[in-house]
């Protein structure tokens, strides 16, 4: 009897059509059935694709009506193996979006895994996405999300949970020295399979990934803290007997779990990895192919794309790869190389679109416009580091820049001021859109700012940076504060001086905090009008009768003024 080990996990769906990724126990034929209004079936069907000893299937069906919510059942060799029996959970569905409909878009980042019981709640407080999945059910009335968007950090690879550290040290037992330094760390890909089931397994969040489409972006934990934070890191760590083992695990893994579902079905078709591997017969040849791309992605990030762009009706969502694409040169360091920004440009000036968009949407793991006291500690930081006040302070701030994680795009100076340079680009086209949004996490508190680019008319187009982080994984007390001392006026201003005497510029650019700092765990929603402005919702979960709940701390309108 066939058994569904994960999934279904609804990734990309358009006005006609959807992607369900699975894995399963052993290979099959996968088949996804969707109940049409009439009570006809449309379906698709897909043979497993076999990597490292595990099994994944990514069906795509086509010809669905638009605008419709349709049930949907999953099956393995004609056996239903979704919806799980004796579920309490209602049946998942496939929601095509009508071209006039309003977008919601959810998102967040940095997802501590593992149940929402008494245990886990203590140390890691309440599950913002079991709690986002107990709202869809028990508060039908509210308005459910279209689509869920993960910014970085849902596996902690580099420092999982207490259950998963049991099962590394009994692998691990009687490995060289040199491979037991990361014992307690996820260090190959059959390791890697183990996060994503903790993180993903849980009955509530597995019934709200079945149904609400996804989209996701690594960071730094999908492979280890400070992953590319600078020139120095990267030859430290390059010099470890694991990081190869490491490497090969995290990219392929990310690849099969998280980035293939980012891909429309076309987008699918073309991509040369999905349809080398599929004409291998040989498992063992197969694997040594994922291995090598896995290699190569890490050595020569431009073998590879991360980033990608969707439209969703009047509102193009542009991912940027903030990780892997960097260039760490000192004297040339950008947070994407050449390519990858060329790459971007095009995305968010709509080169290859017909019509303007409403809404841009700029998806980054890592916050462009931080809390004005951490900005202009990392560019403090950077230039130190980088040299500007010779070899012993460059010493001196390359520790503090890896201990501190000072490595966002004030980090990454020259990227920052492009980044600046694109938005009064968008802004003052001819047709701008209504909004750009910059959405992001990481920084384990969630807080919204307004950006002000001279020469882009507020009236017309409204600029905004949207935090929110964690998922489920707060900061500790002290870092809080940290957070909090770091935004006082006087502390910010000296820390600003600092940054002018090391010779930051900063590009002509203002954004002003305009609610939060947050520290709890939650999730925040974009609201598009295809024809008005963006909204934005703020909730923070927590606990009402023993459940998962979240609460709303706020609702605006990010109306251009």
């Amino acid at each position: 009897m066939p058994q569904l080990l994960l999934g279904p996990i609804l990734r990309h769906v358009d006005a006609t059509g959807a992607t369900v990724w699975v894995e399963v126990d052993s290979p099959g034929s996968v088949t996804v059935d969707v109940t049409l209004p009439d009570g006809s079936t449309v379906r698709g069907g897909d043979r497993t694709l076999s990597l490292h000893g595990h099994h994944f299937a990514l069906v795509v069906v086509d010809g669905l009506p638009t605008g419709r919510s349709l049930p949907y059942t999953v099956s393995v060799d004609d056996v239903g193996v979704w919806p799980l029996v004796g579920s309490s959970w209602p049946a998942s569905w496939i929601s095509t979006p009508a071209p006039d409909d309003e977008l919601r878009l959810a998102f967040g980042s940095c997802r501590r895994a593992g149940d929402d019981g008494e245990e886990s709640t203590a140390l890691v407080g309440v599950d913002a996405l079991s709690a986002l999945a107990r709202r869809m059910v028990d508060e039908p009335e509210t308005p459910r999300p279209d689509l869920l968007l993960f910014v970085g950090d849902q596996v902690y690879a580099d420092d999982p949970n207490p259950g998963i550290v049991d099962r590394l040290r009994e692998r691990n037992e009687g490995r060289p020295e040199g491979a037991r330094e990361v014992r307690d760390e996820i260090g190959d890909f059959e390791e890697y399979t183990w996060l994503y089931h903790e993180t993903w397994g849980p009955e509530a969040v597995r019934w709200l990934l079945s149904t609400v489409p996804t989209c996701m972006l690594l960071d730094d934990h999908d492979l280890r803290d400070d992953w590319n934070t600078s020139d120095v890191w990267r030859r430290q760590v390059s010099e470890r007997p694991w990081w190869e083992d490491r490497v090969k695990g995290a990219f392929a893994s990310y690849w099969i779990y998280q980035h293939l579902g980012n891909l429309s079905p076309k987008d699918l078709a073309q991509d040369r990895l999905w349809r080398v591997l599929r004409d291998i017969e040989d498992d063992t040849e197969r694997d040594a192919v994922l291995d090598e791309f896995a290699a190569t992605a890490d050595a020569d990030p431009a073998s590879a794309r991360w980033s990608f762009s969707r439209d969703l009706g009047a509102t193009r969502l542009v991912a940027i790869d903030s990780r892997c694409a960097r260039r760490l040169d000192p004297d040339d360091r950008h947070i994407t190389d050449a390519q990858e920004w060329e790459w971007v440009r095009a995305q968010a000036l709509g080169v290859d679109r017909e019509e303007p968009v409403q809404h841009l949407l700029l998806a980054t793991t890592l916050p462009a416009f931080l809390l004005h006291g951490i900005h202009h500690a990392e560019t403090f930081d950077a230039a130190v580091a980088d040299g500007r006040w010779g070899a012993r302070a460059a010493a001196w701030g390359e520790k503090l820049r890896q201990a501190a994680d000072l490595e966002h795009w004030a980090a990454f100076h020259r990227s920052f001021v492009e980044l600046v340079t694109l938005l009064g680009e968008v802004g003052r086209r001819e047709q701008p859109p209504a909004s750009v949004l910059l959405l992001s996490g990481d920084v384990h508190c969630s807080y919204t700012a307004q950006v002000h680019v001279p020469g882009v008319d507020a009236g017309r187009t409204a600029i905004h940076q949207l935090v929110m982080s964690p998922f489920r994984n707060p900061l500790e007390r002290g870092m809080k504060v940290a957070n909090r001392i770091l935004d006082r006026a006087p502390v910010r201003g000296f820390i600003r001086g600092l940054a002018l005497l090391a010779g930051v510029r900063e590009p002509d650019v203002r954004w002003d905090v305009e609610h939060g700092p947050w520290f709890d765990n939650g999730v925040m929603t974009v609201v598009l009008d295809p024809d008005g402005p963006a909204g934005v919702e703020v909730d923070h979960a927590g606990r009402s009768q023993g459940l998962p709940r979240l609460r709303r701390t706020l609702t605006r309108s990010l109306r251009a003024v």
